[in-house]
């Protein structure tokens, strides 16, 4: 019995014994931060006089612009930390009673070297030069706003929330205004943020700020605040100072947004429908930094569709929540990040397997009170098919402490009304708790974090007769995420019957230990490298009796990121499964239950996003359980024009087991073109060989104004036969909402 319980109590006395330690660490942060803390840069904000306006074109020609103070105060971050730019970028803040302006002067001295291909709101920007800022409004160094704009005038926004990895959500999609400008001089932007838009501390003028300068043909990335590589725009601890915001106002703090929709829905066999709905969303700011929001008859008609993958797993793959409601605030109900525990994950609200539930209504409380991060959703489902109507209750509630660091409980409840089928109401309940002690001064000016997790659910269907081990998940992360040498070493532990009700798990039944070491030289005697890459990781997974069922080893032999952005890596691979159950990973092909030994070679390819042209490719070969696969994914992008831009990817599978031989085919074609970031047309159509179905989504999305959204979607569904493609479903939506602010 010692021999089988020995190694996790061992594992368990190194990870209380590193918390301890960690906690030290943290515990003597703030006195190392305080001294980082004077070298800050600060910004005084100029009120506008009484009848003074900002015409907001992009050109900062205001003759309040040139009372402004400006600062100037930028450093590169890469290529060389620390270097003074090749380009000066001017920064300027402005306010009235009701807006916050940024006024911003990229001078270039190639003008016409600027790169602005990207017009759509949130678009990712890796191809575009850009200006990018966040606002500390609680001056917390833990969360943020994020806006950025590009020379063409695009629109990208985001919540911050430090953790061990820098990170925005864009889910979050606030009222806002930039307008950018090109001249001899390079490019200039005008942003207008209304006040209503923020939560923030009204007791304070003075807020964090910072800003970041891309340089795309150069890669040049300029920092105001927190220029180091370990530092950056996205931890909030390292922002700079706004001062002398005073006297503003938020309104009432109420947002009422209805929505009216239109729809034609045809499925094969059936008649059409035409359904017309109607619904609404109303927010409501309960304090400064505390909003509420209710939901009735909430329609997600414009949500983006899922992108197919092919799945040879034993386990169901994760697909990110699309649908706003539960994107705004998300991250505040976030558990154990970094951990691969998900007690609470909102695509069990409103879909299963694909299938649509209505949701009748939901309401959700977001925000801070104090030194507490809170956040409560409710939500009911409506009957639909002979399932019964559901009530959904997530409540998540975070004390920070010290710095940077926090605890954290949440509590999530699945009621399931009687109904055929379900011969009485069931309730299940899922609890938990985690540590996260993060520094970003460990060692003077190093990262460091260590977190800790435990989750159980109850068990009504059966009475609760397994032990609350079998129910529960645990485990600990020790994370060391800096610049030239990265490491991590992470345990957890699932039970057998591991199974939030609001939830997701892929596996469970284990006990895995997860270390990972990566070293990224910067060499200077290789004139075109950025930094080279080279990475050992390794995962051992047993099950709770300490026998072996996953082993993987793996190792990047070389990685090369160039300053160009084009970058590639070799890898190999060594894995070891076993098998208590036969696998079908094929309709037809199944493995039989036993030890599966194989390795392989992984080699991936990708060119700098800011070409007209770019391409990435990976290829891997090698063994694959009892026998080997040749696989290959592809893709082309291409950026005729600013505002177009069209994608084809395709992914090939070719497995040839002792079982059986069969190859897969996933064929995707993705276009948009954005004629201004008020109008955006995209399309994805999508294939795969497993289901033999091919799928077409297609938005339009027109920005009347900022938060007044009109959208048309149309999709189609035709399933692959012998001679020709036959259409499964097809239909069209049309919605409008219109936000209105007191």
């Amino acid at each position: 019995m010692q021999g089988r319980r020995g190694r996790p109590e061992r594992i368990r006395r190194a990870a209380a014994c590193a918390l301890v330690i960690g906690a030290l660490v943290v515990w003597l942060a703030p006195a190392l931060a305080a001294q980082d803390a004077a070298a800050r840069p600060s910004l005084q904000a100029v009120r506008l006089a009484p009848g003074e306006r900002i015409a907001l074109d992009g050109r900062l020609d205001e003759a309040l612009w040139a009372r402004a103070p400006a600062s100037d105060r930028f450093l590169q971050q890469e290529p060389v930390e620390g270097q003074q730019p090749t380009e000066r970028t001017e920064v300027r803040v402005a306010y009235d009673a009701d807006n916050l302006y940024i006024g911003a002067t990229l001078h270039d001295s190639d003008p016409e070297g600027i790169i602005g291909f990207q017009r759509q709101r949130d678009q990712d920007l890796s191809s575009d030069d850009r200006f990018m800022l966040i606002l500390d409004t609680f001056l917390d160094g833990r969360t943020a706003y994020y806006f950025e704009t590009n020379p063409a005038g695009l629109m990208g926004d985001g919540l911050v929330r430090a953790t061990g990895y820098s990170a925005v959500n864009k889910a979050w999609d606030g009222v806002w205004e930039a307008r950018t400008a090109r001249g001899a001089f390079g490019w200039s932007a005008e942003i207008r943020i209304p006040f209503r838009t923020l939560n923030f501390n009204e007791s304070s003028d003075t807020w964090g700020i910072n800003f970041q300068r891309t340089v795309r043909r150069k890669n040049e990335e300029l920092v105001w605040s927190g220029f180091r590589r370990n530092q950056g725009l996205l931890r909030p601890i390292h922002a700079g100072r706004l001062t002398g915001v005073r006297e503003v106002t938020q309104g009432i703090g109420l947002e009422v947004v209805p929505y009216g929709a239109a729809a034609w829905r045809e499925v094969s066999g059936q008649p059409a429908q035409t359904p017309l709905d109607a619904g609404i969303d109303v927010n409501y700011s309960v304090t400064s930094n505390l909003r509420a929001a209710v939901t009735v008859n909430t329609d997600f008609a414009e949500a983006e569709v899922d992108r197919r993958r092919v799945n040879l797993t034993r386990f169901p793959l994760f697909y990110p929540e699309q649908r706003d409601f539960f994107l705004e605030n998300a991250s505040i109900f976030e558990f154990a990040p970094l951990n691969a525990v998900n007690p609470y994950f909102s695509r069990r609200i409103g879909l299963d397997k694909g299938q649509v539930i209505p949701i009748e209504y939901g309401a959700r409380l977001a925000g801070q009170a104090g030194a507490y991060d809170l956040g409560f959703l409710q939500v009911r489902t409506g009957p639909v098919d002979g399932r019964p109507a559901e009530q959904f209750t997530v409540g998540r509630v975070k004390r920070n402490f010290l710095a940077q660091s926090s605890i954290g409980f949440i509590y999530t409840r699945r009621s399931t009304s009687a109904s055929e089928g379900f011969p009485a109401p069931v309730d299940r309940h899922t609890a938990g708790v985690d540590l996260d002690l993060f520094t970003s001064t460990f060692l003077g000016n190093k990262n460091l974090q260590m977190q800790a997790f435990y989750v159980m659910h109850t068990d009504p269907e059966r009475g609760g007769i397994k032990g609350a081990a079998d129910r529960a998940s645990r485990g600990f992360r020790i994370n060391y995420p800096n610049d030239v040498w990265r490491a991590h070493l992470s345990y957890r532990e699932f039970g057998d019957d591991w199974d939030p009700a609001v939830g997701f798990e892929q596996r469970r039944g284990f006990r895995r230990a997860n270390p990972v070491v990566q070293f990224a030289p910067r060499p200077d005697w290789f004139a075109s490298v950025r930094n080279l890459d080279f990475r050992v990781y390794h995962e051992h997974l047993s099950d709770l009796h300490n026998r072996l069922l996953t082993r993987e080893t793996g190792f990047t032999l070389l990685g090369v990121v160039y300053d160009s952005g084009d970058r590639f890596d070799l890898r190999r691979n060594f894995r070891f499964e076993q098998l208590d159950a036969p696998f079908e990973i094929h309709p037809g092909v199944a493995l039989p239950v036993g030890k599966y030994h194989f390795d392989d070679w992984e080699l991936r390819a990708e060119s700098a996003s800011h070409r007209r042209l770019s391409a990435r490719a990976t290829i891997e070969t090698g063994g694959f359980w009892s026998g080997d696969r040749s696989a290959v994914e592809l893709g082309v992008t291409a950026r005729p024009l600013p505002g177009v831009t069209t994608t084809a990817e395709w992914e090939h599978e070719d497995v040839d087991l002792f079982e059986g031989r069969f190859t897969t085919n996933l064929i995707r074609f993705l276009g948009s073109w954005h004629a201004s970031p008020w109008v955006a047309f995209d399309g994805n159509l999508q294939y795969d060989t497993v289901t033999s179905i091919a799928g077409l989504y297609t938005r339009v999305r027109w920005i009347l104004r900022p938060g007044r959204d009109f959208y048309f979607v149309y999709t189609e569904n035709w399933r692959s036969t012998a001679d020709r493609f036959v259409t499964l479903s097809r239909g069209a939506t049309t919605k409008i909402n219109y936000t209105h602010r007191f």
